[in-house]
């Protein structure tokens, strides 16, 4: 392995070390200590031994001639301006490169994207089957082909074809995964085409679903995104989004999305002012009227013993008790059940609670982060959730160091409903706050 991979992992082994230390907030004060001495360790760790490597890599030369970095160049544009959604993955479909036209069917922004597993993103009963025949490729039993659904479009079938790279410094074969949308296959183990070899042929290729084709035209000229739309790429939700230079002004679309995220937080501090003081239950479902279906389709609200005032944190983690439950009206009988539920079988919940910290999830990887119905199903697949928000609602009490967290809110949005967004969260937290502040909002005086 290269020195530059070796310095990868172990940057990576720091930073998983440091995520357990960050979740280690919860414990109590007493038991503190420990942590304090290996976070002064890893920091020392990172200023003596990761900086002066980088520092070293840094300084290096860059590798070749002039032409075979402009010829680098040239390949890196090609494959950002590939029409095609094309995504590099290694045997664990962990994401190592997303091209443009990737990210504008997935909905996922190749930042976020690199580093998870692209299986995340596809409807569970896919999530099986796409990892077993990326392994296959990589383990060299050559390409294939397969039709998969995404979890934001799970009625419009995929076609994902898989082919291995053998990267120079690399110590694993990479895999090259070119996506379809709107083309199915029926492959011999069924409609969906699961485990479709590629053959070396022309005529075979084709059969595996023309994979060097590229996508049929729209009606508006260019290439149809998911939307199934023309002239240019569809974004989420079949809107047609212009190509944005890098590192341009904010287009349209984020522009009008972080307006409404302003005026949402304005309507919440507006409805919190107008709640009367002292009725902490009564600040939170009206935060959560207001934010049910104008920012999430379910939005769950919960109590903890120190929102709720009985000073009892019970079995779990400082949750008392579910207060409200706002669904679609089209499924009143999970809201029914979720209604009923123990939020104490809820892992993020009680995650959330104990250590508070949002929690932002775009394709849950964990389908029982929100437990399970009556039935034995988890609610995250029966709601058919492709985003969750899990904020912690806290404000300063008296007398304590850091802020208390009185209630937790948890917002789902479902099917093709577009992802939270950054952006989205952080309004959230702020307006959070805002609830946490009306929770705490005594009597005035002489009443």
């Amino acid at each position: 392995m290269s020195e530059t991979g070796a310095f990868g992992e172990e940057l990576a082994d720091f930073v998983r070390r440091v995520a357990e230390l960050r979740s280690a907030r919860a414990l109590p004060p007493e038991e503190q200590r420990g942590v304090l001495d290996a976070a002064l360790f890893e920091l020392q760790h990172a200023a003596e031994t990761l900086w002066p490597r980088y520092e070293r890599l840094a300084a290096r030369a860059p590798e070749g001639t002039s032409a075979e970095r402009q010829e680098r160049q040239l390949l890196k544009t090609v494959f950002q301006r590939l029409p095609l959604p094309v995504v590099l993955i290694d045997r664990d479909t962990v994401v190592r490169r997303m091209n443009l036209a990737a990210t504008t069917l997935t909905g996922v922004r190749a930042g976020y994207a690199t580093g998870r597993p692209l299986a995340a993103l596809l409807t569970p009963g896919d999530r099986a089957p796409f990892r077993s025949q990326v392994a296959a490729t990589a383990r060299g039993e050559g390409g294939r082909s397969l039709t998969v659904r995404l979890q934001q479009r799970p009625k419009e079938p995929v076609r994902a074809t898989l082919a291995a790279l053998a990267l120079p410094g690399e110590p694993q074969q990479t895999v090259l995964l070119v996506l379809q949308p709107g083309v199915a296959g029926a492959g011999p183990n069924g409609p969906a085409g699961v485990g479709r070899r590629m053959a070396a042929d022309p005529a075979g290729r084709r059969e595996a679903g023309g994979a060097a084709g590229a996508e049929p035209p729209g009606p508006g000229g260019g290439f149809a995104g998911p939307g199934g739309t023309g002239a240019g790429f569809a974004g989420p939700g079949g809107a047609v989004r212009g190509r944005r230079r890098l590192g341009g002004a904010p287009d349209l679309v984020e522009a009008t999305e972080r307006a409404a995220a302003l005026d949402l937080v304005d309507t919440v501090a507006t409805t919190l002012l107008r709640t009367p003081p002292a009725d902490a239950r009564g600040a939170v479902e009206a935060a959560a009227r207001v934010l049910h279906g104008r920012f999430a389709d379910w939005v769950i609200a919960d109590l903890t013993a120190a929102g709720d005032g009985s000073g009892d944190a019970g079995p779990g983690p400082g949750v008392v008790r579910r207060v409200l439950v706002l669904g679609p009206p089209d499924d009143p009988a999970l809201a029914k059940e979720l209604a009923a539920q123990d939020p104490a079988d809820c892992p993020l919940v009680r995650e959330v609670a104990a250590g508070g910290s949002t929690s932002l999830q775009v394709r849950p990887e964990d389908a029982l982060a929100l437990g399970t119905d009556t039935g034995g199903a988890a609610v995250l697949v029966r709601a058919e959730v492709s985003s969750l928000l899990c904020l912690p609602v806290a404000a300063d009490a008296p007398g304590a160091g850091e802020p208390r967290v009185l209630a937790v809110l948890t917002l789902l949005r479902t099917r093709a409903r577009r992802a939270f967004s950054m952006a989205e969260a952080q309004a959230a937290d702020v307006l959070s706050r805002h609830v946490g502040l009306a929770m705490r909002r005594p009597d005035p005086p002489g009443r």
